[in-house]
């Protein structure tokens, strides 16, 4: 029998014997985290789909989401902060840490808790009983091998130094023994609770009615409306604010915020759908198919043609190339919304100190996240700061602003913290999606298989606000040859409003779908010229001293040739193991990538601040959001060798915008570049301060004692000099903006200072009869320009072909269907195939010592090596994305292969 809602529940929690006086149907995880404070255990879902909130009752792994608390009365319960007593990491903790197994850290806890209860069994498990052992739980950054490899404790020790060195995870034991604080972890006591409501239409006109006496008979504080907000619009851009924080009378996309109730959790929570303010009058949406007809309203009255922005590139003459052509190949390709799926859901609390608010959240881009709430609340900027936590994943996602505004104005209204944590539901419906596209290019070679031409076309359904659609619309056309040497070219696209979610930045900005046009293309003409598809590419590569598409002169750091080069032998030996008949077959692909690291013809500048304190420790005040990339990690190692001293000597303040400067969003794959340099400035201007305080040579070697630096024979007593109001008694300072220039009418000019190069080879088995396609191997070779730390390096490539694995195979976001971690399928450990990386070190002038980003260069050529696999194997060119079983045969039964 059940207790009554008074009685305590007794259990053992890490070893101690604990009461917790909850309801008995309370979630395990949520009295472990409410009841006992234990918020190492994470919740992702709540609903058993993630597997981020497992822990161990008994000695075996559960999900604590769905376990009721009364099911834990008398159990044994372990959980995170168990394996590390006294925040001393066991000796799994201390693998996960050494092999770079946590990236963001959000579904650390429960790798962690599934990899316990396999390794009391088995101590040395094999790579297939740990991908059983811990199939339940879901990661989205990783791509789970260097998780296989630390359970399995196969990888070698980690190093400790500078640049180039497999340095741990500054922030790396946080994430492992409980303590790192995400969004949903912390809060203070008398905080308010925000429940956003939101639309379950993709059109319509509403209504509110008696939202007082609504107010009043909930108990609730505050039902905010429109009318509360000072200025109710918000979007990346300065001239479009498009979005409203809460609609005003319309709503265009199912989960457009409308009103937001505050007050106690159980009387916010305690609203049904019935009960709320509003009445509806519903409308018929416009989607992509109508959204450009005569008859389709507009979304926006600023847009009457439903068309956001155009992008345009001319180079050359192409309708002259064509008569030149001696093969000509064309596609029209097809790609769906896809979801970020970060298993950490959007959360966070505001709070009024005086006359300025502060937000406590995660986010990609607290410098960004502080002039939308400036805007919105119409104050200064100086009156708003942004403490970023960590966040679990990101991945373009979380640069648009979600929780933070709502929350800053309902903290200033009632002058008490609110705080709000999105469900997972909410988290998909609301947030932003990769832009579905349409797309059709055609591409011409001459006799000798020399490309001479290009024409492109996409639409890419920006939804119902603009977000980053005017940035996918400028990079597409950029990019849309490929890193190949294209004379004529043409590209066209549009970013379109309809009545869909907005779709924003989600790694590479509409490249990776652009990827799939161009790299079907060259397999084409390879074909029809003759070639090797591999050796194709690599006759039209791109290289120092060839222009683009923009007329942009590449004068260094263009490794793609030598990435493909390193591709060779792994490409002949899979096309010896080609199978093209039977039912089961077998198919070896290609693709190539390139990626502008930045903004788009746009001053992307970053700066950064470093200190030294008396004690002899540094301060790096870092602006730059870690979202599990590392750049925490990586600001270190190259401050510490321009400082010429040890990593080990660094502590750290990210992202308060109060405390550091602002680096800049974490996107376009910038960080390393433009913040890492930011960096090696500072430390370079620290070092020059501490020689001329010294009287020492620019050679001379610091050596750090204590409080004591010596350098050439000189000694600097810290304690000596005047600390200023951080507590420094030196500092550095350091800046940068990457030279580039506006493109004119026509495209030309240079959009980006430097470029990301990859080549990557794909092997795939495809059922003919069921239509399923199965990877086995990723070879993946990238020109990083110099991998700063190559353990971090790798897992970013890692987690890339994991997500590129699901764009081409499984990932669609319908709205109203898949909103959950359930319906909407994300690559497990069972379906990653082996990955093999490669770097390519070509190095770049202006990067931190030579280094330039991996971030998007991950993803964007794995769908189309997967594509072009498929086709290799069986005589069929899938067109569009993703290539779900039933796709895959309804192809394959067109061409009267199945």
């Amino acid at each position: 029998m059940l207790q009554s809602r008074d009685d305590t529940i007794a259990l053992q929690v890490n070893g101690d014997a604990v009461k917790i006086a909850m309801p008995p149907l309370t979630r395990l995880a949520d009295a472990l985290r409410d009841g006992l404070g234990l918020t190492g255990t994470k919740i992702g879902c709540n609903a058993g789909d993630c597997g981020a909130c497992t822990v161990l009752m008994d000695g075996r792994q559960v999900c604590a989401c769905l376990v009721p608390l009364a099911q834990a009365q008398g159990r044994s319960i372990t959980t995170v902060e168990g394996l590390a007593r006294n925040r001393k990491l066991s000796a799994l903790q201390k693998a996960f840490l050494r092999h770079g197994a946590a990236q963001c850290g959000i579904c650390t806890p429960g790798m962690l808790m599934a990899a316990s209860d396999l390794l009391s069994s088995e101590a040395k498990p094999s790579r297939k009983q740990v991908e059983d052992a811990m199939g339940g739980v879901l990661c989205r950054c990783t791509g789970y091998a260097k998780i296989v490899d630390a359970v399995m404790g196969v990888a070698a020790r980690a190093e400790y130094g500078g640049v180039g060195a497999r340095l741990e995870r500054v922030d790396g034991a946080a994430k492992l023994n409980g303590t790192e604080k995400f969004g949903s972890d912390d809060a203070p006591a008398d905080a308010l609770w925000l429940r956003v409501i939101r639309s379950p239409y993709p059109r319509a006109s509403f209504k509110l009615v008696g939202v007082e006496a609504f107010r009043d008979n909930h108990g609730l504080d505050l039902v905010m409306t429109a009318d509360d907000i000072p200025n109710n619009g918000f979007g990346i851009y300065p001239t479009i604010k498009d979005q409203p924080v809460l609609a005003k009378g319309h709503v265009r996309y199912r989960g457009d915020a409308v009103i937001a109730l505050v007050g106690p959790r159980d009387a916010v929570e305690s609203a049904t759908d019935d009960d709320l303010p509003i009445r509806w009058q519903v409308q018929d949406p416009v989607y992509l198919s109508a959204a450009q007809t005569e008859r389709a309203p507009p979304l926006h009255e600023k847009h009457p043609d439903n068309v956001l922005v155009r992008g345009w590139l001319k180079k050359g003459d192409v309708e002259g190339a064509w008569d030149q052509a001696a093969h000509t190949a064309e596609i029209a390709v097809e790609t769906a919304f896809v979801e970020h799926a970060y298993i950490e859901p959007e959360a966070g609390y505001a709070r009024r100190i005086g006359d300025r608010i502060e937000v406590i959240a995660c986010t990609q881009a607290p410098g960004m996240d502080r002039e939308e709430v400036a805007h919105v609340m119409g104050l200064a900027r100086e009156q708003v700061r942004i403490i970023p936590t960590a966040t679990g994943g990101g991945f373009g996602g979380k640069l648009d602003v979600s929780v933070q505004p709502v929350l800053a104005v309902a903290a200033w209204m009632l002058n008490r913290p609110v705080r709000c944590i999105y469900t997972r539901p909410e988290s998909m419906m609301s947030s932003t999606k990769r832009h579905p596209s349409r797309i059709k290019a055609k591409m011409a070679a001459d006799a000798s298989g020399r490309l001479l031409a290009m024409e492109f076309s996409g639409d890419f359904d920006t939804g119902a606000y603009a977000s980053w659609g005017p940035t996918v619309a400028n990079r597409v056309p950029v990019h849309a040859t490929g890193p190949y040497v294209v004379p004529h070219v043409t590209a066209a696209t549009r970013a379109i409003y309809t009545n869909n979610p907005p779709s924003g930045a989600f790694r590479g900005f509409g490249v990776p779908q652009a990827a799939i046009a161009h790299e079907a293309l060259m397999d084409m003409l390879a074909d029809k010229c003759g070639e090797d598809r591999l050796e194709f590419r690599w006759k039209n590569a791109i290289r120092a001293g060839d222009a683009t598409a923009t007329g942009q002169v590449l004068h260094a750091s263009a490794g793609l040739a030598q990435c493909l080069a390193a591709l060779r032998p792994h490409w002949r030996d899979a096309m010896q193991s080609r199978v093209t008949t039977g039912s089961h077959r077998r198919g070896v692909g290609v693709a190539c990538m390139w990626y502008g690291i930045g903004n788009t013809s746009l001053s992307n500048p970053s700066a950064m601040r470093v200190g030294l304190r008396p004690n002899g420790r540094f301060m790096l005040y870092n602006g730059a959001a870690d979202i599990g990339q590392g750049s925490n990690t990586i600001m270190i190692q190259i401050c510490a060798e321009a400082l010429g001293v040890s990593p080990s000597l660094f502590d750290y303040i990210m992202g308060d915008t109060d405390l550091t400067e602002d680096a800049g969003k974490t996107s376009a794959s910038r960080q390393t570049f433009v913040s890492g340099k930011a960096a090696e400035l500072a430390g370079r201007s620290l070092r020059a301060e501490i020689l001329k305080r010294m009287n020492a040579g620019e050679d001379a070697r610091l050596t750090i004692e204590s409080n004591v630096i010596k350098a050439g024979g000189a000694t600097l007593n810290l304690t000596t000099l005047e600390t200023d109001p951080r507590g420094n008694v030196l500092t550095g300072f350091g800046s940068f903006d990457p030279p580039t220039s506006p493109l004119d009418a026509n495209g030309q000019g240079i959009p980006y200072s430097c470029y990301g190069f990859a080549a990557q080879l794909a092997e795939a088995e495809v059922d003919v009869k069921l239509g399923l396609v199965r990877v086995t191997r990723i070879v993946a070779a990238h020109d990083v320009g110099k991998a700063i730390n190559p353990n971090l390096v790798e897992g970013q490539i890692h987690g890339g072909i994991a997500q590129g694995l699901g764009f081409a195979l499984m990932e669609e976001y319908i709205p109203g269907r898949t909103e959950n971690l359930h319906d909407y399928l994300i690559p497990t450990f069972g379906d990653m195939p082996e990955m093999v990386t490669i770097m390519i070190e070509d190095a770049e002038p202006l990067g931190p010592y030579g280094a330039k980003g991996i971030g998007e260069p991950a993803l964007i050529p794995t769908a189309p090596a997967i594509f072009s696999a498929i086709e290799c194997a069986t005589g069929v060119r899938i067109t569009r994305a993703p290539a779900t079983p039933d796709r895959v045969l309804a192809a394959l039964k067109a061409a009267g292969v199945a």
